[in-house]
């Protein structure tokens, strides 16, 4: 293994252990939060706040984009998909003004697999994160569809789709 290769490994374990810690501070946040507002205020307020960020990454990612290049935002996205697209490696369907991803693995749904997590939380959970997805896309006006695991979803993760505004 050459220098190179082995750094990048190292950085591909790197990046994914960053996954994982974000995974976990959601997962501590929100017990945090439910022992101290109820379950309900503290998911709200979780994805409230991860919305937000979603919105702000939008801003600068997709500025030159409108809400009529749904296919190309999620080209966009699919082109800056962490390590290479292994980190959340996907299933893509395309048309000519709509794109869709089947997210086969997640590092944060992982993460909280690996704790232990119980399916009901586990899908609070996903919910929660899904709303970075939200904020991301639906700030570019196009029309937004996600759905997040659930019990009974299979071993994948969510499914997100975007589709031109004026599509019909």
């Amino acid at each position: 293994m050459t220098d190179a290769e082995a750094r990048a490994e190292k950085l591909s374990r790197e990046l994914d252990s960053a996954f994982r810690n974000r995974a976990d501070l959601y997962r501590l946040f929100l017990d945090e939060l439910t022992a101290e507002l109820g379950a309900e205020k503290a998911e709200a307020i979780m994805i409230r706040i991860i919305e937000q960020r979603g919105k702000e990454v939008a801003a600068a990612a997709f500025a030159d984009f409108g809400p009529n290049d749904a296919p190309a935002i999620g080209e966009a996205f699919l082109a800056v998909s962490p390590d290479g697209g292994r980190m959340y490696p996907t299933d893509v369907e395309r048309g000519p003004d709509r794109i869709a991803f089947k997210v086969r693995r997640c590092p944060l749904k992982d993460a909280w697999v690996e704790t232990g997590v119980g399916d009901e939380k586990l899908a609070t959970l996903c919910r929660i994160a899904g709303a970075f997805d939200r904020g991301l896309f639906e700030a570019t006006g196009v029309r937004f569809d996600n759905v997040t695991w659930t019990p009974g979803h299979g071993s994948g993760c969510c499914h997100i789709g975007l589709t031109n505004r004026d599509a019909g």
